[in-house]
């Protein structure tokens, strides 16, 4: 543990990786019963299910850990770990908040790309990782290894950034800037807080809409301009992927060609 965490320093230090374990410690704060509720609905939307009682389930990249305890209320034996050592923090603090010294639900740091550690792990009834996956470094391994943890029949809840013909490279560019450079981070901050983030925030309080999935427009802004590395895949490259190893597409929402992730849920047909 100690070489993860002085791997992930290392990386922070020099540009090539955001603290979104920083992010989220703030977001813990604001973590209440409707958004715990907002967090359970879009399980069971995308999964198809109103209940995951008897189920087991792997949290790959928790950050928050606002869906492992979802998915925990849920019923699920819940398997939680993360990379960043501050998003393991704030995983076992919600841990610690609603399911203290609970058996049933297990928070570790550790990395998708640690073959060794995730053949340790067995096989779950859903494996979850939501904007995760594409901020590895090696996203193509990760989806792999993200495959192998489901059992026969199991569930892989994925969201992927998508692919965008000019605005990836631009997004590339502010991404990688914002954390080689500090100074650059408010200027970044106030252009896009500008638009989209105002706009959206006006027009969901007119339509008095919370935000999806329980999270927060402010840490979310954070977390997309921050959010590196960075790699990025077109819903069809998806598609293919997981049907050559035998996986069927269960249900998929995209963003339309826009910005953001696409979101998918497979399974696995073997």
């Amino acid at each position: 543990m100690t070489a993860l965490i002085n791997n992930h320093k290392q990386e922070v230090a020099s540009g090539e990786r955001f603290e979104f374990g920083a992010n989220w410690s703030r977001f813990l704060r604001l973590v209440n019963e409707d958004r715990i509720l907002s967090a359970e609905s879009s399980l069971k939307l995308m999964l198809g299910v109103s209940t995951l009682a008897g189920k087991t389930f792997l949290d790959i990249g928790s950050g928050s850990g606002l869906f492992s305890l979802a998915a925990r209320r849920m019923g699920a034996k819940v398997h939680s770990f993360d990379y960043d050592p501050n998003s393991v923090g704030c995983t076992a603090e919600l841990r610690r908040r609603f399911f203290d010294s609970d058996p049933d639900w297990t928070v570790e740091e550790a990395s998708v790309l640690d073959t060794e550690y995730l053949n340790r792990l067995g096989t779950f009834d859903v494996a979850y990782s939501w904007g995760v996956l594409h901020h590895t470094g090696s996203m193509w391994k990760a989806l792999d290894s993200a495959g192998a943890l489901v059992k026969d029949g199991g569930l892989l809840f994925i969201a992927i950034y998508n692919r965008q013909r000019f605005a990836t490279k631009y997004w590339s560019f502010v991404k990688k800037t914002y954390n080689l450079h500090v100074v650059t981070r408010p200027l970044f901050i106030c252009i896009h807080a500008i638009y989209p983030t105002i706009p959206r925030i006006i027009l969901r309080t007119i339509k008095r809409k919370n935000l999806r999935r329980g999270m927060s427009i402010w840490r979310d802004l954070i977390d997309w301009l921050g959010g590196y590395p960075f790699e990025v895949a077109a819903p069809e490259e998806i598609f293919d992927f997981y049907r050559a190893r035998g996986f069927a597409l269960e249900r998929m929402k995209t963003v339309g060609g826009a910005q953001g992730c696409n979101e998918f849920v497979f399974k696995n047909t073997k």
